[in-house]
């Protein structure tokens, strides 16, 4: 299965193309909408709600989940995927912090990362950002090496895509690429609330973006899920000329890359059969597209108010979400 967690609703503009993009699977989302927004929180608690939301996820049976929430993909991927993937090839690694913290030997403790590296079945399951599937299209497509980001604050202050992009530069020996920074804290709030439309979230966008049409960039990272929801205005604020990109339809191309270069996680997801019908020349069989897997979405908050502006502004029909909570 695979899981997609986000602050809120913000995370369906990037479950949607991958469900275009490969509809065969089956599917959780998880918007923690009762803790919105995560751009204003400290790095120490966007990492605590990362953590649980994880925990979470890998108990309801997912194989990869992927942060579609750019605050957390910002300042928690690396850590958790250290306490969860990483540590001792899927031994916690707070586990082996906690045998030495209670006397354990520093033999007890290297045996007990042996015990997991020997098992006959490896623990294969991921957990992936937005960031870096962003960082490699913004050099691809810069032409003046100017390029904007708007994100919140958690995301901004991290400097993750200045890092990413210069890595990436770096190794493909690019030019370097300027990255022009706007904190836009107030968007997710009025997105959701729904109110983005209105006058006045309109005019509060016009004055973010007043900076970044000034430094003459000709590309903009929307640099948090929930502001494609803000598309046209943003297009037409910056321009025609402004190149914006948005991270669904980028991710949903990596992860499908991703799958294909990895089938020892691929095959752990279950995945609906091909549907095959006769050729209506030939009588032939033809391997259709396959056909759909489940989708089911999770909320912290209010079930049938994520359902109306789910339908609403994403054109989903779906079923009633499930409360929970982490």
């Amino acid at each position: 299965m695979i899981a997609l967690f986000d602050s809120g609703y913000g995370g369906l503009t990037v479950l949607k193309p991958i469900l275009k993009a490969l509809p065969e699977y089956d599917y959780l989302y998880l918007g923690d909408s009762a803790r919105v927004p995560y751009g204003n929180r400290s790095p120490e608690m966007i990492k605590k709600f990362a953590e649980e939301a994880v925990e979470y996820l890998f108990k309801r049976g997912a194989k990869v989940i992927i942060f579609a929430c750019n605050a957390v993909s910002s300042v928690a991927l690396s850590h958790v995927q250290q306490k969860y993937i990483t540590g001792a090839q899927g031994l916690p690694a707070d586990r082996q912090e906690h045998e030495r913290a209670h006397g354990a030997s520093a033999n007890k403790a290297k045996n007990l990362a042996l015990q997991v590296l020997s098992r006959s079945e490896p623990i294969n399951r991921k957990i992936l950002g937005v960031v870096i599937p962003m960082a490699e299209e913004v050099v691809k497509v810069t032409k003046n090496g100017r390029v904007g980001l708007i994100g919140t604050r958690a995301t901004v202050n991290s400097k993750v895509y200045e890092k990413e992009i210069s890595k990436i530069c770096e190794k493909q020996n690019h030019s370097p690429i300027k990255l022009y920074s706007q904190a836009t804290p107030l968007l997710v709030p009025l997105i959701e609330e729904d109110y983005h439309k209105q006058p006045e979230a309109i005019t509060i966008l016009k004055k973010y973006l007043k900076p970044l049409k000034s430094a003459n960039i000709d590309t903009l990272i929307l640099g948090c899920t929930h502001y494609p929801l803000m598309l046209k205005a943003i297009t037409r604020g910056m321009g025609k000329k402004v190149k914006v990109l948005q991270s669904g339809e980028i991710t949903a191309k990596s992860l499908k890359d991703y799958l294909s270069r990895h089938p020892e996680i691929e095959k752990q997801l279950k995945k609906s059969p091909s549907t095959v019908h006769a050729h209506p020349a030939n009588g032939s069989l033809i391997h259709g597209t396959s056909s759909r897997g489940t989708l089911t979405i999770l909320t912290t908050d209010d079930p049938a108010k994520f359902k109306t502006f789910t339908e609403k502004h994403f054109g989903m029909k779906i079923k009633m979400p499930e409360r929970v909570v982490l």
